[in-house]
């Protein structure tokens, strides 16, 4: 490899050691980047200038994507032309979800537990974890999480030193359920007049949102079918579910994945099919559906949803 990089083409920031990025033939490789929190590669010149061009807010999106790959697994995420059309798509992260990203950095700093971490104003990697632009929003961050009892700091000079509470850990321990970022468990009646509303609907949503969808019937296993239903609820972001049913009365199954989903804490989107809604038990019916009639409304609907709800996801749509 040649050419030797020092700023870190995202952010424009430097690195902390020699030999950190290269550019060989048309692939740039960054091997650690603070200000991105790790490393990437960017797959042309071409894709090199457009990232240049891309505001702060976007760069911060862009730099939340990759992390969110990286947490999936992928350690070199390659940034090409269609990723940064995506990233600018992209709705900035929820207020909560900067806060709860922020505190798992801290968290991830701070053992052995009640020694606390030194974080300096000039330390970027904050910003990274938090998908800030300025050390003022990572300071607002931390109030928040100060004011809740997540955290307790004192800063002193260009330091500020922070010790987790015991109620931060406990709030990220009950996170400790969602291991995978990008997956969304789809509950609904498995009969084959519901394959357009899954095909057409439902996993496309998903999808556009920058999810992946997960049917318990459509994934191989050797295990006892409601153990891996509850190991994949357990793995997932969020669960959608849809209780249209047929005339042999109400899917038992959706209602009880959608319960025990609840009892975890995570969020379920609920659907149903308009000439069914009526049907929707009580326990249920209170929550806001959304009703469908055709599989371009159940689409929107539901991708509108997920958008409010956690905002854009962590998968690109063509992964």
């Amino acid at each position: 490899m040649t050419n030797p990089i020092r700023v870190c083409p995202i952010w424009g920031e430097g690195f902390p050691a020699e030999g950190m990025c290269f550019r060989s033939d048309n692939l740039l490789r960054v091997y650690d980047s603070p200000r991105t929190a790790g490393g990437y590669e960017i797959g042309s010149s071409t894709v090199t200038a457009l990232v240049e061009k891309m505001t702060a807010a976007e760069k911060a999106k862009l730099t939340t994507w990759l992390i969110d790959q990286r947490m999936q697994g992928n350690a070199q995420p390659l940034i090409t032309e269609d990723v940064v059309n995506y990233v600018k798509r992209k709705h900035p992260l929820p207020i909560y979800e900067r806060v709860d990203r922020l505190l798992r950095f801290i968290v991830g700093q701070s053992y052995p537990i009640g020694t606390g971490i030194k974080v300096s104003y000039s330390d970027p990697r904050p910003l990274a974890w938090s998908e800030s632009t300025s050390i003022g929003e990572v300071d607002y961050l931390v109030s928040y999480l100060k004011d809740r009892n997540f955290l307790k700091s004192t800063s002193y000079l260009d330091l500020f030193s922070i010790d987790v509470t015991v109620d931060g850990f406990g709030h990220i321990a009950d996170q400790a359920t969602n291991v995978d970022l990008a997956q969304a468990f789809v509950a609904m009646w498995f009969d084959p007049s519901m394959d357009e509303a899954y095909r057409l609907g439902i996993e496309p949503a998903i999808s556009e949102a920058g999810y992946k969808a997960l049917r318990i019937d459509q994934k191989l296993h050797n295990n006892r079918i409601d153990d891996e239903i509850i190991a994949e609820i357990r793995r997932s972001r969020f669960l959608v579910a849809d209780f249209t049913q047929g005339d042999d009365g109400a899917r038992g199954g959706v209602y009880y994945e959608a319960g025990f989903a609840h009892g975890l804490g995570l969020k379920v989107i609920f659907t149903c099919r308009k000439d069914a809604i009526d049907k929707v038990h009580f326990d249920t019916n209170h929550y806001n559906h959304v009703v469908w009639a055709t599989p371009a409304e159940l689409l929107k609907g539901v991708k509108d949803r997920i958008l409010a709800e956690f905002g854009q996801g962590p998968v690109s749509p063509n992964q």
